[in-house]
């Protein structure tokens, strides 16, 4: 997601965001969770969807346990359709969010052992990658649609058979 920000104007929670994820990249997890745990902490449940969907996103990356993981990829979700859904409607660019939201929320089930809420989501992943342009974002977001398709397998076959 962060590859698709750098497309909106200057945002200071954002670009704080953006530290704490190199953070993150760079091989403190631990460090990263916490200190984008502070951030949460500091826009509220209320703040601006748009940091929501973002920090909730990262957040969901630096998590040990799968159902938390999931908690936060759904925070992520719910965010991002208030972004889309609220004043002013569609800022540029966060359509293109929802297919990699909706992917991870499929692999947040695979974990679970939930197929077919995983199978759901990767559909509508799928269904949203239009939005993705032809880049190399979101070249990557749709072959991780297609590896995941594969593993899941539409044809009723358990994952990981």
């Amino acid at each position: 997601m962060a590859e698709r920000q750098e497309h909106t104007a200057p945002d200071a929670v954002l670009t704080r965001i953006g530290q704490v994820v190199m953070l993150y990249h760079g091989g403190d997890r631990e460090e990263a969770r916490s200190r984008l745990l502070d951030l949460w902490a500091e826009i509220g449940e209320a703040g601006d969807p748009l940091h929501r969907c973002t920090l909730a996103h990262y957040l969901a990356d630096t998590q040990d346990d799968p159902a938390d993981e999931l908690a936060w990829d759904l925070r992520a979700l719910s965010a991002a359709e208030e972004v889309t859904d609220g004043p002013g409607g569609d800022p540029p660019g966060v359509r293109g969010f929802f297919p990699s939201l909706h992917l991870n929320l499929a692999a947040d089930y695979v974990k679970l052992g939930r197929a077919e809420a995983a199978r759901s989501h990767v559909r509508r992943a799928r269904r949203a990658a239009g939005a993705l342009s032809d880049d190399r974002y979101g070249d990557g977001v749709r072959a991780a649609i297609s590896r995941l398709e594969l593993r899941l397998g539409e044809d009723g076959r358990r994952f990981g058979e």
